[in-house]
């Protein structure tokens, strides 16, 4: 018997439509068809679905998806009660209660918020309901979006510390090229690690009705994997696709997770806005990094913005370039703006307790998120 998994599954918008771009009754049932099994068996299961803005815009009028975002706006407030009622019935039909969640990057910037969100998924889930999550898009503004749902659908499974992301796409995993256009392109059933070069082979958009596209699901496998989250990317036009994805995991791609990170650092790291930088020596930097030190004021050669002790600050190496990690200032951005060695401020500037190192794979797309 399969032993019972949190799984978090998100479904992109060509997941869930049709040649037209209109919202598929079918496809959609299908899915819940295959998340009520799941349920049954035990497992808690959270649903990251796009399709707001296609579910609505055809109510409006529009001959197609919008791209003005006042249209796209207008468009989600009428597909979420539509797409949320589809999933409503469809699940209670199978004896199952939904739950609509909706989200902005402010709910996983702000502490309160990220620990509220967290709280509440959690009840829903104890209860065996299932949470439908998806970016809140009718409100939310260019700084306040996540972005994509890929992105979203890793934030949560991080949060939540699942046992397996599935990220539902038309392409059945990561190819080393197109295979649409190159014969020569084969799926990479297995990776490791993701560097530059991974997310470089990954391209960019994908199909016109949706958002995302393969490069946006490599970064959002970046940041649950360091999370310790798997992540398996298939198609969701495979036959019963949920549960092979729940169980086989061989017909796709699947990431492997790297070491579980504290939820207090995976918020650090991916989630708390910087409110000042500094840069450092190479010293402080092959102590912190290396060695698992503190960071000490005497090793700072710049400080930039302003802010007060307990602020989360990034931290550069000396030249800029790279980010080095993020953590919480012990003192104020006065104590430490001093005049140059040998007059360095002295004491703990960033203790290592309130500190998260950060891969040069995450730096890839850490403004991204």
């Amino acid at each position: 018997m399969q032993s019972k998994k949190r799984i978090v599954y998100k479904v992109g918008t060509s997941s869930l439509t049709e040649a037209d771009g209109s919202l598929s009754h079918a496809k959609l049932r299908n899915l819940t068809r295959q998340l009520a099994a799941l349920h049954a068996a035990g497992h808690e299961l959270v649903l990251v679905s796009s399709g707001a803005v296609t579910a609505g815009f055809a109510s409006l009028g529009f001959k197609k998806r919008p791209s003005r975002i006042a249209d796209r706006q207008a468009a989600a407030a009428v597909g979420q009660s539509l797409l949320m009622e589809e999933y409503t019935a469809a699940f209670l039909l199978k004896g199952i209660v939904a739950g609509q969640i909706l989200l902005t990057r402010d709910d996983f910037a702000d502490p309160r918020r990220y620990r509220n969100a967290f709280q509440t998924l959690g009840v829903l889930l104890a209860r065996r309901a299932v949470p439908v999550i998806n970016e809140n898009d009718v409100v939310a503004v260019a700084e306040l979006k996540v972005g994509d749902n890929d992105t979203l659908a890793a934030q949560v499974a991080s949060m939540l510390r699942a046992d397996l992301l599935v990220l539902l796409t038309d392409v059945d995993g990561l190819y080393t090229g197109n295979p649409r256009t190159d014969p020569q392109a084969r799926r990479l059933d297995r990776v490791g690690q993701i560097g530059a070069e991974l997310i470089a082979m990954a391209g960019g958009a994908g199909s016109a009705n949706g958002t995302g596209g393969m490069a946006t699901k490599i970064k959002a496998a970046a940041l649950a994997t360091h999370a310790g989250v798997p992540v398996y990317i298939c198609s969701s036009l495979q036959t019963d696709a949920l549960f092979r994805a729940a169980f086989s995991q061989d017909d796709g791609t699947l990431f492997a997770a790297q070491k579980t990170m504290k939820t207090q650092k995976q918020w650090l790291a991916f989630y708390a806005p910087s409110r000042g930088s500094l840069k450092i020596d190479a010293g402080a930097e092959h102590a912190i990094v290396h060695e698992g030190r503190s960071l000490l004021a005497s090793g700072i050669t710049e400080v930039r913005g302003q802010f007060a002790a307990g602020d989360v600050l990034t931290v550069f190496n000396a030249d800029g370039s790279h980010i080095l990690g993020k953590g919480r200032a012990k003192t104020d951005s006065g104590r430490l703006k001093t005049p140059a060695a040998p007059s360095r401020p002295k004491g703990i500037a960033v203790h290592r307790d309130d500190w998260i190192g950060i891969t040069p794979e995450l730096e890839l797309f850490l403004k991204d998120i």
